[in-house]
């Protein structure tokens, strides 16, 4: 996964004090996904579709819990999910910290939340691909490794998205290109969700995508030579 400077979506540099709806900084144990592009990306996002008072929201894979106080401070009323002590422990830290009601749960993804369903659902999910057939379970890897094509969680967070949904319900997903975008936009579709790629942002390789571009271009995830890759921003609704 690429690991940089946070950019605007034109992939452009952010202005020091530029007005921008990014989130706040955030303290984080040891192997906790550190926000970076991707957050800005989903954070520049909620902020475009109007999530705030009254938006019942949902942080799937919270890690520091960025995404879901940026929520709630927006207004919304969130509830935050992920399956790492660790990540678990940070965001709830970050959320005492900032004093702001966010919800934070230990859990498989929606099997954390059954029955309940949300106005809004965000996400940055592990999708970087990896050796392996499955998301590690120890270590940092287990933030952004996801099996082979990078869509071990990807895939079952678009198979759940349609029932997690309230009608007129909103997911905002974010991933890398090497993942195949275009097999998260065929699954939400599948599934009954009006989808559409909203943001893109080309960034240069961060260590973990650089250290294993031999093997992603032995299993031909990577056609060229070129050390950069494609952020999206996969947005889909529920009529």
């Amino acid at each position: 996964m690429a690991r940089q400077a946070p950019s605007d979506v034109s992939g452009r540099a952010a202005r020091p004090g530029a007005e921008a709806p990014r989130p706040g900084r955030v303290v984080r144990l040891p192997g906790v996904y550190r926000p970076q592009t991707d957050t800005l990306l989903l954070a520049l996002a909620m902020r475009r579709e109007g999530i705030g008072a009254g938006t019942d929201l949902l942080d799937l894979c919270t890690g520091s819990g960025a995404l879901a106080l940026h929520a709630a401070r927006l207004g919304a009323r969130v509830t935050a999910v992920d399956i790492s002590r660790r990540a678990v422990a940070s965001a709830r830290l970050n959320t005492a910290l900032a004093r702001l009601p966010v919800t934070v749960r230990r859990g498989d993804l929606l099997r954390a939340l059954p029955g309940r369903t949300f106005d809004a659902v965000v996400s940055n999910p592990p999708y970087v691909p990896a050796p392996g057939l499955s998301v590690p379970w120890h270590g940092a890897g287990r933030s952004w490794d996801a099996g082979p094509d990078g869509r071990v969680i990807l895939d079952r967070i678009c198979d759940d998205a349609f029932a997690a949904l309230r009608p007129g319900g909103l997911l905002l997903l974010v991933q890398s290109g090497l993942s195949r975008p275009e097999e998260t936009v065929g699954r939400l579709s599948a599934a009954g969700l009006d989808v559409s790629v909203t943001d893109r942002v080309t960034i240069p390789f961060g260590p973990v995508t650089r250290g294993r571009a031999a093997w992603l271009r032995d299993r031909g995830l990577l056609r060229d030579r070129l050390d950069r890759e494609e952020l999206v921003v996969i947005r889909a609704r529920k009529e």
